[in-house]
């Protein structure tokens, strides 16, 4: 009842053979010549490099920490809300 059934082929797939393969030396295309220098960095170069890099960690830093920080006085202010909340309703029940 669930089985597929195919409708008959109309004539066989005709067989066909494979050509062989025969291998062939291509050329390796080779980059052009550049006729710009290789970048060469000088040690003040080096030095603006590394104060930049440990200008964006402590940047970077700085944000996460912020964020860590903020949410960390959002949990303590809901939490304080929630205090104040449960005792009023304790309260009112009295």
């Amino acid at each position: 009842m669930f089985t597929p059934k195919y409708p008959p082929q109309d004539t066989p797939p005709a067989p066909t053979t494979p050509a062989p393969y025969v291998p062939t030396a291509a050329p390796i295309p080779s980059a052009p010549a550049s006729n710009r220098p290789a970048v060469q960095l000088t040690p003040g170069g080096m030095l603006t490099l590394a104060a930049g890099g440990g200008a964006l960690v402590l940047i970077l830093g700085a944000v996460l920490v912020s964020m860590l920080l903020a949410v960390a006085i959002t949990a303590a202010s809901v939490a304080v809300c929630a205090v104040t909340v449960r005792s009023i309703l304790k309260s009112d029940r009295r």
